[in-house]
């Protein structure tokens, strides 16, 4: 009988830790290999993690909405062969095997030979793969980079809130692994209005074991609600958790402005059904939605501000257009990023489409399908609603609101000048853009072109 240890995997390069946030399974239960076996929560995604192997769940060591970092071991699994976990499987870690214990000999105890001189004892090899219990392999001082120490003690989302603040990450006090900075911690570093205390003094500071600092600022306190008779009161899940300070903190960082713009999409929507059932017959439905991410696409190549993110003193022009679609799951709101767009053909980012939405509600999604993305598009639209004016996805500078498509009237000239009232597929779609970096005329052209790009789609791109 081997016991395979399971462990919180890592779910994209910069994710420290995750919650557990479901087990699927209970002890005793038996598992298949790759049949899920528990739900986990990062600031990236939310995903279903497959078991290592078949066998029985012996033991649960994690309980359900705990944080831990990654490398962690969750549960133990007892199976009968090692052959369903072939080797170096994520999420599974074998313990290391124990060494039989010298035989107590006489030969072992006994004195050297004559004239021969004793041998030193040898120090045992650290084994780095995997230590002892409370016992790290030790790190050279020497050769560790200021960059280094940073990235040990934070991710880069952490240190890039930090340097637009201008937030010294030694200062703020790490409620995570070995004390590691967590985004909630600067936000709530932040949000308190603290300063960086002088060098000298947190030298001289005594390292005390940090306490959680509280997501939302201490003042708001006196504005929480207060359950009356018959409410029921149901904690938040990480993902809402992490969706309301995303919110809170984009607010906070972006000059948020928002302009409107009216589309005529007749021509889209004559094009659309005349090539639906021929995308269905290939398996992909062709939506309104696929011609508006192949229009932004289009057009963030030409307006590149739009496709950029703030550095401080700086402007990054991102060289990929990898535009992100706003979802909303039945647990939460997640973000869905195309990479490449500008490359792809519309039938290309139709199936993306279908292929990312159809795993994110199975929630199979991979770490970078939910992040790197350079521009976003919500449509509240299909919900019905006229228009909206969208939060901005940090750290980008643009997001893109698409209203209802239907029919609405709309007053046309025809060419001997006459006015008519005719029915028309109308749309809103707004942008709230950064106005730190995107004046109002770079937003304005933008959507000028989009517009005029929409009204008048090519027929053979489709």
């Amino acid at each position: 009988m081997a016991r395979i240890d399971v462990i919180m995997p890592q779910m994209g390069e910069s994710i420290a830790e995750g919650t557990l946030s479901k087990w699927l399974k209970k002890v005793g239960d038996a598992v298949k290999r790759d049949e899920p076996i528990f739900e986990i929560s990062t600031d990236k995604v939310d995903a279903e993690i497959p078991s290592p192997s078949a066998g029985v769940l012996a033991e649960i060591k994690v309980t359900e909405g705990q944080t831990v970092p990654i490398q962690t071991v969750v549960a133990v699994l007892e199976t009968e062969a090692k052959a369903g976990v072939g080797g170096q499987v994520p999420g599974v870690r074998e313990p290391p095997a124990q060494a039989p214990a010298p035989a107590a000999t006489e030969r072992s105890v006994s004195s050297p030979a004559p004239g021969k001189p004793e041998p030193a004892p040898q120090a045992p090899t650290p084994d780095t793969r995997h230590p002892a219990p409370g016992v790290h392999p030790p790190t050279p001082v020497s050769l560790e980079t200021a960059e280094e120490r940073l990235r040990r003690r934070s991710t880069p989302l952490v240190r890039k809130i930090a340097a637009e603040h201008q937030l010294d990450i030694s200062a703020v006090p790490g409620s995570g692994h070995a004390g590691r900075v967590t985004k909630k911690d600067i936000l709530g570093y932040i949000e308190t209005g603290r300063t960086d205390a002088p060098a000298q003094e947190r030298a001289e500071a005594p390292r005390a074991p940090a306490a959680p600092v509280p997501s939302v600022p201490a003042a708001s306190s006196a504005w929480d609600a207060t359950p009356w008779p018959g409410d029921r009161v149901e904690p938040m899940s990480r993902i809402r958790q992490l969706t309301a300070d995303h919110m809170i903190f984009s607010r906070r960082t972006s000059a948020h402005v928002t302009t409107l713009y009216e589309v005529d999409m007749t021509r889209v929507a004559r094009l659309r059904a005349a090539s639906k059932k021929g995308y269905e017959e290939r398996g992909v439905k062709l939506t309104y939605l696929g011609f508006i991410v192949k229009a932004v696409a289009d057009q963030l190549r030409r307006h590149p501000i739009l496709n950029s993110a703030v550095q401080r003193g700086a402007i990054i022009y991102r060289g990929q257009v990898n535009i992100g679609i706003a979802v909303a799951l039945d647990w939460g709101l997640i973000v869905l990023v195309i990479r490449g767009a500008d490359e792809l053909s519309l039938f290309g980012i139709a199936r993306t489409m279908a292929d990312l939405a159809d795993r994110a509600r199975a929630k199979r999604l991979k770490p970078d399908e939910v992040q790197s993305g350079t521009f976003t598009i919500t449509n509240p639209g299909v919900f019905g609603s006229y228009v909206g004016t969208p939060i901005i996805n940090q750290p980008q500078v643009g997001i893109l609101g698409v209203g209802a498509i239907e029919k609405r009237p709309k007053v046309m000239t025809l060419e001997d000048g006459t006015d008519v009232i005719v029915p028309r597929m109308m749309t809103m779609l707004s942008i709230s853009y950064d106005h730190r970096i995107v004046d109002g005329a770079d937003a304005d052209r933008f959507m000028s072109d989009l517009k005029a790009e929409l009204e008048a789609f090519p027929e053979n791109g489709v």
